[in-house]
């Protein structure tokens, strides 16, 4: 758990970080997904667009909170609602191409995996790297984000082993030290920096994907397993992502925020899904393609919203 002091004032950017891989199950049981019909290609974008998504979900509700301590309540809920779009549509949408949700098995195998990458390479090697770069916060910080992806991999995996001996009690989640989205400086440079964001991103879809999992554990019978998936999601967005956009600097004034998602939301709308939506089509890929070419439409619409209410700030 996180038991550290967070300061800084100022903005930051989040950068745009490929997705983490995410193990597809073709098992029987599995709910039905078009990712088997789909080319690798199409897969693959869906894949980072999901990351975006994701990203945008969790950058949005920071955005919201500081808009919402600084008496901008419209941006607020502007903000709020434009999130809830990118994860339970897009992101969600995006999942059914690219097959995320498998069998419980695979999800729970899934999620050790990542976690345990996580606990044993990622965040030690990014612990490693801040304190070579001196920046002994986000060591400190990554250092204890590693012992709790350990508890995480623990806990998924005696989940796992439930499935296949009813002996076996499912694991509480773990209790969430609820982080406030500060505005901030970047309270490190160079590679932690970029090691920062790059967390960020893999915390956001860790978030995004366990719900999903946790949707598909309710719905199968298993309420313990989505109640640790919930739990869990709540620890990698409202402790561990928080955590790190602190330091990161993701959250300035209300205008740098907005710019922000401007600049997102018109690359989306103008490059990133047009681009995807062309590609689909020419893999045969026409349901796709239909919801890139969908998605690109509203984050148009998200775009003129943020813009409009630049103006008024």
């Amino acid at each position: 758990m996180l038991n550290w002091k967070l300061a800084g004032a100022a903005l930051g950017v989040i950068a745009v970080i490929a997705a983490p891989p995410v193990a597809a199950s073709a098992s029987s049981g599995s709910p039905k997904s078009d990712a088997a019909d789909v080319a690798a290609s199409t897969k693959a974008n869906a894949l980072t667009a999901m990351d975006g998504e994701a990203s945008a979900y969790a950058k949005y509700n920071a955005f919201a909170g500081q808009a919402a301590r600084t008496g901008e309540d419209t941006v607020a809920k502007l903000f709020t609602r434009t999130a809830k779009v990118e994860l339970y549509e897009h992101f969600a949408a995006e999942a059914e191409i690219a097959g995320t949700v498998g069998t419980d098995q695979a999800n729970l195998a899934d999620a050790i995996a990542g976690e345990t990458y996580e606990a044993t390479t990622m965040y030690p090697g990014f612990a490693a790297q801040a304190t070579a770069d001196g920046c002994t916060v986000a060591a400190d910080l990554f250092t204890e984000i590693a012992a709790d992806e350990a508890v995480h991999a623990a806990a998924y995996t005696t989940a796992l082993t439930s499935l296949s001996d009813a002996s076996v009690t499912v694991p509480a989640p773990q209790v969430v030290d609820v982080v406030t989205i500060i505005a901030s400086s970047p309270a490190c440079s160079g590679q932690t920096q970029t090691n920062l964001l790059a967390a960020m991103h893999g915390e956001a879809f860790a978030q995004a994907k366990y719900n999903l999992y946790a949707d598909h554990a309710a719905a199968t019978g298993h309420p313990a397993i989505a109640k640790l998936f919930r739990g869990t999601a709540k620890v990698e967005l409202l402790e561990h992502f928080a955590a790190e956009a602190v330091l990161a600097g993701l959250v300035g004034t209300n205008e740098a925020n907005l710019k922000a998602a401007i600049a997102g939301e018109t690359y989306e709308a103008t490059t990133m899904y047009p681009t995807f939506a062309a590609e689909a089509k020419a893999a045969g890929d026409r349901a796709a393609a239909r919801v890139f070419a969908k998605a690109g439409r509203q984050e148009a619409a998200h775009a003129k919203a943020f813009t409009a209410a630049l103006h008024r700030v």
